[in-house]
């Protein structure tokens, strides 16, 4: 099943990245100051929406082309800022001046952050900037074009030469070791990373593992398995024996799985459970392959219309610029975007066990009180679209 998700987000020739996604980009930075509250900034993106896809549209008319943004566009530069002033002050306090400030990001989209980033230190800590390398790691060849564009115009106008690489490969295909001390960023990315299914038998408590059969129609079937593969066998262990909290799965305890069983017409298998055995193999490069690595991740902690089932994906397509909902990850592959909540209470657990490195745990609004300017993106009546957009979505930095 993981690789069934990963095929569909990221096969190079049909993938939902590699050929059906549009990153929404909305021009000229929102000037938040002189917008009157959080209704009218919302009218305002909407408007800028529209604007962006009719222009795509005098070019390359696409009815199920798929557009999603990301706070990175949305708050441009002042998230890229925020983000940077952290990078900074933490270099500053144990890197500076004996190491050189070098940044990995993965999964950039446009490359704004990376331009974000790079443009504040060289006009706020120009003698940090002369020590910065910044490197984007990028699957997809469309978007890894994309950044090199950009960057090179940022070049063209007094840019970033000589300071900023893009290099296109999977994360998951590194074999390179870094053994220099570095920053990865990994925003808004766990969230597309592939996971397995597992169900529980309800009368012995065993998981099993989902599969996906393709019939010759490309009609498609899901079957479980009681032999699991290394990976979501070493998850289950890996969480069991990391977890410093309890943690949810959809097995309860014997008594109630026994008085469920007696019901009439009782299923003989729990709810699927999703779980990230991606996620984990990312910590699993990073341990082997940065081993001084300190992380950035942020992503979503919780999401609303999901699919039944825990740790459950929301599944959308975008068709005649409307969001059309599915009931089941088991969709025409590279025309959904599938994606999922993290549970960064486990993750976190997972990631200290993998790695060895201890770490910091916060809610997006914390963070961003903490390091963005937060004038910047106050409307005039006070309201903060920055803080408010992403209540949904955790920090998880390295320590």
């Amino acid at each position: 099943m993981g690789q069934f998700m990963n095929y569909s987000l990221y096969n190079p020739h049909y993938g939902y990245f590699s050929k059906h996604a549009t990153i929404f980009t909305p021009g000229e930075p929102f000037d938040f100051n002189n917008i009157e509250d959080g209704p009218a900034f919302n009218k305002l993106l909407d408007e800028r929406y529209v604007e962006f896809e009719d222009k795509l549209d005098e070019t390359n008319y696409d009815e199920t082309r798929q557009l999603w943004h990301t706070p990175t566009e949305l708050f441009r530069p002042y998230y890229g800022e925020a983000i940077a002033r952290y990078l900074v002050t933490n270099y500053k306090l144990t890197l500076f001046p004996y190491h050189d400030l070098i940044i990995y990001e993965m999964g950039a989209g446009n490359g704004t952050m990376m331009l974000n980033i790079l443009d504040y230190i060289r006009d706020v800590e120009p003698e940090v900037y002369q020590r910065t390398k910044y490197k984007i790691i990028e699957i997809s060849s469309s978007l890894a074009n994309l950044q090199q564009q950009n960057l090179n115009h940022s070049i063209h106008v007094g840019g970033h030469g000589g300071h900023a690489e893009i290099i296109n490969r999977s994360i998951f295909d590194w074999d390179t070791y870094v053994h220099s001390p570095c920053f990865f960023l990994a925003l808004e990315v766990f969230d597309n990373f592939g996971h397995d299914v597992i169900r529980y038998d309800m009368e012995t408590g065993q998981p099993r593992q989902g599969c996906v059969l393709i019939d010759s129609d490309g009609e498609f079937y899901e079957y479980y398995v009681p032999d699991l593969d290394r990976s979501a066998a070493r998850f289950l262990r890996v969480r069991q024996a990391a977890a410093r909290r309890p943690f949810t799965t959809p097995l309860g305890p014997p008594m109630w799985r026994k008085l469920q069983s007696a019901l009439p017409f009782a299923p003989n298998m729990t709810l699927p459970e999703y779980i990230p055995t991606r996620l984990m193999q990312f910590y699993d490069v990073l341990h082997d392959y940065f081993p001084a690595h300190r992380l950035i991740a942020s992503d979503f902690n919780s999401l609303p219309d999901a699919v039944p089932g825990f740790s459950a994906p929301v599944v959308q397509t975008r068709y005649q610029r409307r969001n059309v909902q599915a009931t089941t990850p088991y969709v025409h592959q590279g025309y959904f975007d599938i994606f999922f909540p993290t549970d960064f209470n486990v993750m976190e657990d997972v990631y200290r066990a993998i790695t060895g490195k201890l770490t910091r745990l916060t809610g997006h609004d914390d963070f961003m009180k903490r390091w963005a300017y937060l004038e910047d993106t106050q409307t005039r009546n006070g309201e903060n679209p920055l803080l408010g957009w992403y209540k949904n979505a955790s920090v998880m930095i390295t320590v």
